[in-house]
């Protein structure tokens, strides 16, 4: 089975989630669940950050589709970072660049939050 795990941690209002390994249907769940901690503790500024996510499958993309809606009523967002240009490719083919803002660096995305 395909290995994938997250890691959080904040700086200041904003909580980091870092991707590693493989994000598809069966590997979705994890990152539901780091999206519900956070919304269930009222954290809405979200970076993710992609540097060490090897794959993302259609199910992957999916989950950041069924939370952006509720980060952003609640005056927060989901900014994503530091993308492999074939991981870029993925979310650009299917318009994420118009629904989101996609960094190169995780700093950048951070910062984009304090403007």
């Amino acid at each position: 089975m395909a290995e994938f795990n997250t890691t959080l941690k904040e700086q200041g209002d904003i909580s980091i989630i870092k991707l590693k390994g493989y994000l598809d249907a069966h590997t979705a769940p994890v990152l539901e669940n780091k999206f519900n901690e956070l919304i269930n503790n009222n954290k809405y500024k979200i970076v993710v950050d992609f540097q060490d996510l090897a794959y993302i499958s259609s199910a992957g993309l999916g989950v950041f589709m069924a939370y952006i809606e509720k980060v952003r009523e609640n005056q927060g967002d989901i900014k994503l970072a530091s993308m492999s240009d074939k991981v870029y490719n993925i979310f650009d083919l299917l318009g994420f660049p118009l629904l989101y803002e996609i960094f190169k660096t995780e700093e950048e995305a951070i910062r984009k939050f304090s403007e």
